[in-house]
């Protein structure tokens, strides 16, 4: 007789490593919907506040279930994780009472709407088509990687190799996002601004939890992460979504010195889970000169002359 597959708490904490756990979704969703609601005061969306006569932080499950236009009940049993027939319109109101942002929004949906999820995500290695690895060979002088499931790295081109590090010099499975910030202590000196960028890591991490609950890779990550970083931990526990395509990084690089790039972030229309990122400075400005140093010393800078053969990926070259 089959055996049901060990499952992740909502909390993130499993055993680091089991390729056979995976995430429990109606924890998830639970946890989410509680953590979304704590956040909000009676003030925010027009109710009388009773100040220390109230025992709970946040909205009520009564006051939300009000807001949203829906029986006490009915809300409760969605927050205890029972969201298998909940309509698309009740979900819609739910998520304008509690104020959701699109990202937040989208979430919800993947937690509450289980059926959503037809399979597993394959265990196979992500391929990126031949053109893409193309492409990033020409954005000679502009940084860029193409990321996947997991918020792992895929392949780059030789000047995100310059700016971020040689990545072909990490195994496989550590060229993941969520690894190196939380786990490598030269990411948490690249980046200049890190604890917004654990933030954003772990979102990530959260948005792909919610649409791949069974992946067990994933939650083998989160696992691991949960035990070995107290942030991380932290972190997972708000239950923060978000999509950010585009924005700007502050880098502290050892040879140049202070980077401030802006990045792109491009979802490609045949595979939603991966996405190509790009990043380019000011023109005139210090740190468009420094890039243009970086891609002058080519192979020689920060060592990572190397290409990301082992992937099949772009070539990473001294210049002729």
């Amino acid at each position: 007789m089959d055996e049901k597959p060990e499952t992740v708490p909502a909390g993130g904490q499993g055993p680091a490593g089991d390729a056979g756990a995976t995430l429990d979704r109606r924890a998830e969703l639970s946890e989410f919907l509680r953590t979304r609601r704590a956040r909000l005061k009676p003030e925010d969306v027009g109710l009388p506040d009773f100040g220390r006569h109230r025992r709970v932080p946040g909205l009520r499950r009564e006051e939300l279930a009000q807001l949203a236009g829906v029986s006490v009940a009915y809300y409760t049993r969605l927050e205890q994780g029972n969201g298998r027939n909940v309509s698309a319109e009740v979900l819609d109101a739910i998520a304008r009472a509690l104020r959701l942002s699109d990202a937040e929004h989208a979430h919800l949906t993947h937690l509450a709407k289980g059926k959503a999820h037809k399979k597993k995500p394959s265990a196979r290695t992500e391929q990126v088509r031949g053109s893409l690895r193309q492409l990033l060979d020409l954005l000679d002088g502009v940084p860029a990687y193409i990321t996947g499931r997991r918020s792992d790295v895929l392949v780059w081109n030789r000047m995100a190799a310059a700016v971020f590090g040689d990545w072909s010099e990490l195994p496989a499975q550590e060229r993941n996002w969520a690894r190196m910030v939380f786990l490598k202590p030269e990411y948490r000196e690249l980046f200049v601004e890190w604890d917004r960028k654990a933030v954003d890591v772990v979102s990530y991490l959260r948005m792909d939890a919610g649409c791949h609950p069974d992946d067990p890779r994933l939650s083998a990550l989160v696992g691991e992460l949960s035990m070995k970083s107290e942030e991380f931990r932290r972190l997972w526990a708000t239950h923060d979504v978000r999509e950010k395509g585009h924005g700007v990084k502050r880098l502290r690089h050892p040879l140049v010195g202070e980077l401030t790039l802006s990045f792109e972030t491009f979802r490609l229309p045949d595979d939603g889970e991966q996405a190509l990122i790009t990043y380019h400075a000011e023109p005139g400005s210090p740190s468009a000169e420094a890039l243009r140093l970086l891609a002058s010393w080519g192979a020689d800078a920060r060592a990572s002359g190397r290409s990301a053969s082992a992937l099949g990926g772009p070539t990473v070259g001294r210049p002729e």
